[in-house]
């Protein structure tokens, strides 16, 4: 396709803008707790309500996603997205506030899937690991930037202030998708096809071929062997290590930066090496950065962020591998309605991930947590389970 990079660049900021969305809400963890009065758990629900409405809007969207052209679907889900955002600068309270993140996380879990729909439309099977590292720099990129950035307008200007920065960014977004994205509609042309897809028969047909039934549930296997462990990261770093509001975005700005790095790297050592062999290689290694980054004492900021950007090192090196080899287990006219219910599957693993955080972390008399070292054991048990499930995986288109 002409100017592949450039429609790759866009649907990278596209990524990055609901990532930030999503992910900074865990580094305003104390913030948060304290201002709304919440415990652990209440912040783990917090977290998972953008992850229920991902979950149940990706699932209705399965059966009518690949009846729209990309374009014209992921500029409705943006605006959608953009509007939830704001919302969530004007809440006052706890239940506004989970009540704003449900609706944010309603548009913003399809997002993910369409422009991973994108990438398996216009990139061949044999680039696609390098689009894919490209694309998923967003992630290194809200670490880096992002993350610290909304950090830091939250200890300035109030917590509020972050939302209304990220609202600001999703409207030049939606005029980048709106202005320089194509329309991409190779995937209508099978109309027969298009006209018997309902949503109930999308369901069916997945739960009927076992490549696909087993891509979702490796999907949520590993969400559960990676999520679990990420909304507490930043509130351990701070009630137990002793962060600062402001040191605590030291921690996705070094890891960012890593995995900045190294999710092109992650990207052509898939294509060369393939995905499953990269995926096993970087598993292994978060085997030993999830028993680490759980079982912390109290130490030097400088040494907790070498236990913590090793955990963003081994999260590059899945991420980039599995999200290939989920993409690749469906063919193109069926990919978007596929990865509509992967994004489904995988908002359900964030939501249970979180929901199960929040219930084994509890909070001792002197303020720190406790139980982290047991999601860390579950985490790591999911992890070796997902590998499992990973080399069962069969590449069809």
């Amino acid at each position: 396709m002409k100017n592949e990079k450039f429609l790759l660049l866009i649907l990278a900021i596209t990524q990055f803008t609901h990532i930030i969305d999503f992910v900074i809400i865990m580094p305003l963890g104390k913030q948060l707790m304290e201002i709304f009065d919440i415990t652990p758990s209440q912040f783990g629900r917090l977290v998972s309500a953008y992850a229920a409405g991902s979950f149940l809007t990706s699932f209705f969207a399965a059966g009518f996603v690949d009846r729209f052209d990309r374009k014209q679907a992921l500029l409705f889900l943006f605006v959608g997205f953009t509007i939830g955002t704001f919302l969530c600068a004007t809440a006052t309270n706890y239940t506004f506030f989970i009540t704003a993140r449900f609706i944010t996380g309603a548009f913003g879990g399809v997002i993910s899937a369409l422009v991973f729909s994108i990438i398996g439309d216009i990139i061949p099977y044999e680039r696609r690991g390098s689009a894919m590292g490209l694309v998923l720099t967003a992630f290194s990129a809200a670490s880096i930037i992002g993350v610290p950035a909304g950090v830091t307008i939250a200890a300035a200007f109030g917590w509020q202030a972050t939302f209304l920065t990220i609202g600001s960014i999703g409207v030049a977004v939606i005029f980048l998708i709106y202005k320089f994205i194509p329309p991409i509609t190779g995937h209508l042309l099978d109309k027969k096809n298009m006209a018997s897809r309902s949503p109930i028969k999308t369901i069916a047909n997945i739960v009927k071929d076992k490549n696909q039934l087993l891509a979702l549930i490796f999907t949520v296997v590993l969400m559960l062997g990676h999520f679990t462990i990420i909304p507490f990261i930043a509130p351990y770093m701070q009630f137990n290590i002793g962060f600062s509001d402001w040191e605590v975005a030291y921690v996705y700005l070094v890891g960012g930066i890593l995995s900045a790095f190294l999710l092109p790297l992650y990207g052509k050592l898939t294509d060369k090496y393939g995905a499953f062999n990269i995926f096993l290689f970087a598993s292994f290694i978060a085997l030993f950065s999830i028993y680490a980054i759980t079982n912390l004492p109290p130490v030097s900021v400088p040494i907790a962020l070498v236990v913590t950007s090793s955990f963003f090192v081994a999260s590059s090196g899945r991420t980039v591998p599995s999200t290939t080899m989920v993409t690749s287990v469906v063919t193109p006219e069926k990919r978007g309605s596929f990865m509509s219910v992967r994004s489904s599957f995988r908002e359900a693993g964030l939501l249970l991930g979180s929901l199960a955080a929040g219930e084994l972390i509890t909070e001792n008399a002197d303020g720190t947590l406790a139980g982290f070292e047991v999601v860390g054991y579950f985490t790591i048990g999911m992890s070796i389970l997902a590998v499992f499930l990973a080399r069962k995986l069969k590449v069809v288109g």
